[in-house]
């Protein structure tokens, strides 16, 4: 079946001095009826490198991750949107899922496996593989949620299974990582407070223990030699230092002093 005969598709992501990473992104997505770009006030040449590859590129001052996803798939000219992070790249073999799917839908939404790059090696296991994301669908039956990190597209629906991986490249630079997740756990924290929960010794002792327990063993992340061991002991650092900074915010409520995190 010919490329005609598919429902046409918008390919959308959000950006911020994404420059050095986002040509990968948009040649994998030359597929794509469209593209779509919503930037937030980058200064890196991210909008020149977008526009070169004949994306149409939205401004928009940042809401916060889900309700920024959300506003760019608002902004597509079609109601089938494929969303991605602009340091993410669609494989061959799930660009020819998404056009199969497109062709002759059996769901409004599917999901995509989605394998983590890591400090140089591609994961298999854990956390990294396979990352199940809900990532292709149809706007009139899904959306994102309006959370500040960890979103996540909303739907009542089974969803479909494309073939292929989407190819997440995370930094080579182990400190840019580690501080991309610190600003992860300050905004984590801050959306947990805001929604009145707590944490208290059990979260700090157990929650950093359960998760590598369930990823490192059960998962099998321990096959994924030091970049696996480093990935997901840097997540369940995370896990703790969330519920830390939770606390945190939790007793300058108490104590009647700022409650904003550095």
């Amino acid at each position: 079946m010919t490329d005609a005969a598919r429902a046409p598709l918008s390919a959308v992501l959000i950006t911020r001095n994404a420059a050095s990473v986002l040509d990968a992104c948009l040649e994998s997505l030359a597929f794509a009826d469209e593209i779509v770009v919503v930037d937030s006030a980058s200064n890196d040449g991210t909008q020149e490198v977008a526009e070169r590859r004949g994306a149409r590129v939205v401004q928009k001052e940042w809401l916060g991750f889900g309700r920024q996803k959300q506003f760019a798939v608002e902004q597509a000219s079609h109601d089938w949107v494929l969303c991605l992070d602009a340091d993410e790249r669609v494989s061959p073999e799930l660009a020819a899922s998404i056009r199969a799917a497109l062709a002759a839908p059996v769901s409004p939404v599917y999901r995509m496996a989605r394998r983590n790059r890591f400090l140089g090696r591609w994961l298999a296991h854990g956390e990294g593989y396979p990352d199940w994301s809900p990532r292709l669908f149809n706007r009139m039956n899904a959306r994102w949620s309006d959370d500040l990190v960890h979103e996540k597209v909303l739907y009542a629906v089974t969803p479909g299974t494309l073939q292929g991986d989407l190819l997440h490249d995370s930094s080579d630079d182990l400190t840019a990582y580690l501080d991309r997740q610190n600003r992860y756990t300050t905004l984590a924290a801050r959306q947990a407070y805001e929604r009145g929960r707590s944490a208290g010794m059990f979260h700090l002792a157990l929650s950093p223990v359960v998760r590598f327990f369930k990823f490192y063993v059960l998962r099998l992340g321990f096959l994924d030699g030091k970049a696996g061991l480093l990935h997901i002991s840097i997540g369940c650092i995370n896990s703790y230092m969330k519920y830390a900074k939770l606390i945190e915010l939790r007793k300058a409520e108490k104590d009647g002093s700022d409650t904003s995190l550095v």
